[in-house]
């Protein structure tokens, strides 16, 4: 009856370690250096938004635990809170979740790839990009879990080799202190540093990706917490050993305000041929993390589809693979690339999705009240430090959204609005035909 072969514990780790290590690592770092020079403060950044993204794992497995399904924020919103709640979380999915971050990821990579061949179309290669990852992901599940495997271990290989051969042959190292200075106290506390969160909440968003596959990773119960938690962590130091090596490969006045900052430090680190070797490998890996983005959320789209007759289209399923989701979010990122500027969608996108998380998490405290799921097995490790700490992170960077950025952050409410107004002229219809959870949504 379910003979089909689910995700292997590596599979999902890999989902979340790609998922993770993309466009944010390889572009904020020149956006933080317009405010912030000082490396220990700079460091203290990635150090708070791994915390946070840990605080959030830990929490998200204990939801998963108690509410297994796929679907993430889907699921557990409608669960916990109301159907509706759910149903604008898998809007925001289906819309910004996934498709915003696959297009800023393959709108870096055809950056990239052209700070090295000048003479690619920057728009034309993203758009090839997430085209050929699209047809390869529509094949099979087993062809799509195998090469996203494949893909996030050369990945993480290509990231250590990279800072390896900057601290060997760095032609002009760079002092970097990770002593607090005088000042850094103030600055951690003020407005530049959660200004500058955004950016690395936005790198770190992904650890919960593992979610959205639930019903397809094998032995869920068990694995789901250990895949979350080793995802995060992985990615941590991977992101504290990048962001060294780029201090310490390039001066600052080189990076600040710059996109393309891998290719950056590989010139100054390697040489002008050894430098665009080195991009043309950066561009590379964010192949991955396209794949791993096109991979997880058409699940949530399929889940969509099992529960509102509307967007029933969406829950064809082929071999297993939910084809037709995956050809809808991959239109979308297409738009997303062919209309959009990179940081007006980087910050739009960070402001919906982090605004998600946090009703998303604060469910753990309604799921305990009501002592739903309790015989689950896993409970958040730190409960409830853990979710308070990643509540308090989060909604602290998230107001400083709407105060600095008030235009991306009142277009998220309006696109939550948006979301909120479909479900209702559904639900008169009729459309909406059971509660998330009662479908089989495993088949």
């Amino acid at each position: 009856m379910n003979s089909v072969k689910k995700f292997s514990l590596w599979t999902a780790i890999a989902v979340v370690v790609a998922n993770m290590v993309g466009t944010g690592i390889f572009t904020s770092l020149g956006f933080q250096l317009l405010d912030i020079r000082s490396p220990f403060v700079l460091m203290m950044l990635w150090i708070v938004g791994g915390v946070t993204a840990l605080c959030g794992a830990l929490t998200y497995a204990e939801l998963s635990a108690r509410l297994p399904r796929s679907g993430g924020e889907y699921n557990f919103l409608s669960q916990i809170w109301h159907p509706g709640a759910g149903f604008v979380s898998g809007w925001i999915s289906a819309t910004i979740g996934f498709a915003a971050p696959i297009a800023l990821a393959a709108m870096t990579f055809g950056a990239y790839l052209t700070a090295v061949l000048p003479g690619v179309n920057q728009t034309l290669s993203a758009s090839l990009l997430v085209i050929v990852l699209t047809v390869l992901h529509c094949i099979s599940r087993n062809a799509s879990g195998g090469t996203q495997t494949v893909m996030t271990v050369l990945k993480v290989l290509l990231i250590l080799v990279f800072c390896l051969l900057i601290a060997i042959f760095s032609e002009q190292p760079q002092t970097v202190s990770l002593v607090p200075q005088v000042g850094d106290q103030t600055l951690i506390l003020g407005s530049a540093f959660a200004v500058s969160l955004i950016y690395v909440n936005y790198g770190y968003t992904g650890w919960n990706a593992a979610t959205y596959i639930t019903n397809e990773i094998e032995n869920p119960g068990k694995n789901l917490p250990v895949i979350l938690i080793s995802g995060t962590l992985i990615v941590m130091v991977l992101y504290l050993l990048l962001n060294y090596f780029f201090l310490y490969g390039a001066p600052i006045d080189a990076m600040e305000g710059k996109i393309e900052i891998g290719v950056i430090v590989a010139e100054h680190a390697l040489g002008g041929e050894g430098g665009r070797v080195m991009g043309g490998i950066l561009s590379l890996m964010l192949i991955s993390t396209v794949s791993a983005m096109v991979l997880a959320g058409p699940r949530v789209l399929q889940v969509i589809g099992e529960d509102f007759r509307i967007f029933s289209f969406l829950a064809t399923v082929r071999n297993g693979v939910p084809v037709i989701a995956i050809l809808f979010q991959s239109g979308i990122a297409l738009g997303f690339i062919l209309t959009s500027t990179f940081e007006s969608v980087l910050v739009f996108a960070g402001f919906v999705m982090g605004l998600n998380t946090v009703f998303t998490v604060a469910g753990v405290f309604v799921l305990r009240f009501r002592k739903i799921g309790e015989g689950a097995g896993y409970r958040t490790w730190g409960y409830p430090v853990t979710p308070l700490i990643y509540l308090g992170l989060t909604i602290w960077t998230l107001t400083y959204i709407l105060i600095n950025r008030p235009q991306e952050g009142f277009n998220g409410l309006a696109l939550i609005g948006i979301g909120l107004v479909i479900y209702y002229l559904s639900s008169l219809r009729g459309m909406d035909i059971k509660k998330p959870g009662e479908t089989n949504a495993s088949q």
